[in-house]
């Protein structure tokens, strides 16, 4: 068996998690102990691995990097490649200077790919950047053709932050016959509360160059689908801000894995120290104005050690071996997350590490028994970092799955922390693996 210990490896290159257990998938030497087989290797030609995605019929293989987006065979053979920048831009550049002239001086710049996803309903890739206010190009799966670039309106500008790993966005395709679907989108801010939404939920269209491209799903004169970060919070905590880390949708709900400010343990003084929370975010797909969002703090302890700084994570199904080591169904989902220790150094988490488990039935179970006490009237309805928007839960009769907007303050326990985590895919054996920062797996 091979074993992932705790600890020390941190938070690898972005994705790097994703393109593990990738490569696992494929050892089928019968026993884990013997060596590995030898894989080819892909290294972008600027370095910067930031996302990975697999085709998941094809199992061709996308790859987002600095100034480059690739496409790769299923054995790591480089199919084709696609260059996104440098770009000529400043980052205080609002719009970009190709649709209204900057003030500021314009240099080269990396355009760092800050969001890769497969839109497979329309036999396209989805690539965002860190350069001119984070405009998406649309490429053809088959040979990385530039279909459309999106750049006219407030709406196509979809984040400013260039730091990867920090905004998630999920697809979801219309139903068969429709020509559209929606993209869910979570992103940092960094203070720009009046240009983008930290979340939002927009249309995806199948003409790239069609006007509604990226606009909110629902949009009318008090409501949208958006949720942006409050000015006042920002006026208490200028540094506050919601790091998505992982997206992924399952039955009728998107999920989100996210780091936050915690504002509870955070003074507003900017000199004092600064503590963050992981949380995992739930709202309903047809909700168009987000009423069913919910937000619900996770995270697991080990010996008595508390591991809060969520680093990166994965949905799958587990191996015959690990479903039943943990007396669950192969056909359960498990989200794999690995955690940092403590609750400091977001930018530099500590090496102490591990890997959590969590059955998706018990996190929503979870969320399904906190909204239920609400309508008992337990608690209130409150998000830490909407200031001064407290309401009491109100005792009611009326129990639904999803009906308000509640913050969820029981502490989420995975279902196994163990130095030795082992599953495997298909019939064979496989494994869980992590890799550093410098590019080593345990």
């Amino acid at each position: 068996m091979l074993l992932c210990k705790r600890g020390p490896y941190p938070m690898s290159l972005h994705r790097a998690f994703h393109l593990l257990f990738f490569l696992t998938s494929l050892c089928q030497s019968g026993m884990l102990e013997v060596s590995f087989p030898s894989f080819r290797t892909f290294v972008p030609s600027e370095g910067g691995l930031t996302h990975l995605v697999i085709h998941n019929k094809t199992g061709d293989v996308y790859i987002g990097a600095i100034n480059w987006i690739y496409k790769l065979s299923s054995n790591l053979t480089k199919l084709r490649s696609h260059v996104t920048g440098p770009v000529v831009d400043n980052e205080k550049c609002y719009p970009p200077p190709g649709v209204q002239s900057c003030p500021h001086e314009l240099s080269q710049t990396n355009n760092v790919n800050k969001l890769l996803l497969l839109d497979s309903g329309q036999n396209r890739l989805i690539a965002c950047g860190s350069t001119s206010q984070g405009i998406c190009q649309f490429l053809r799966l088959d040979d990385l053709f530039k279909l459309g670039e999106p750049h006219h309106r407030k709406e196509h500008y979809l984040s400013s932050v260039s730091e990867a790993g920090t905004m998630s966005g999920v697809v979801i395709s219309g139903p068969q016959g429709v020509s559209s679907g929606k993209l869910f989108v979570g992103t940092p801010i960094e203070g720009k509360s009046e240009y983008f939404p930290t979340l939002s939920s927009r249309k995806l269209m199948a003409n790239e160059e069609n006007a509604d491209m990226f606009n909110f799903v629902y949009q009318d004169e008090f409501v949208s689908s958006q949720l942006k970060i409050p000015s006042d919070t920002l006026s208490k905590f200028p540094t506050f801000d919601i790091y998505y880390v992982y997206g992924f949708s399952s039955e009728q709900f998107i999920y989100y894995l996210t780091l936050q400010l915690d504002t509870q343990l955070t003074s507003p003084d900017a000199s004092g120290e600064q503590f963050f929370t992981s949380k995992i975010v739930r709202l309903c797909v047809d909700d168009p104005k987000f009423y069913s969002y919910v937000e619900f703090p996770i995270g697991c302890t080990k010996d008595g050690v508390e591991y809060r700084l969520v680093q990166d994570a994965y949905l799958t199904r587990p191996g015959a071996r690990l479903a039943r080591s943990l007396g669950i169904s192969e056909r359960e989902e498990i989200l794999f997350t690995v955690f940092a220790q403590g609750q400091k150094n977001r930018a530099k988490p500590p090496k102490e590490s591990a890997l959590c488990l969590f059955t998706l039935r018990k996190i929503k179970q979870k969320i399904k028994e906190r909204i239920q006490s609400c309508y008992r009237g337990e608690g209130r309805l409150s998000l830490p970092w909407l200031l001064n928007k407290e309401l009491a839960c109100i005792n009611s009769t009326l129990i639904a799955e999803m009906a308000v907007v509640v913050v969820l303050y029981q502490q989420m326990s995975g279902i196994r922390i163990s130095d030795n985590i082992h599953s495997h895919y298909n019939d064979g054996p496989g494994a869980i693996c992590l890799g550093n920062d410098a590019g080593t797996a345990g």
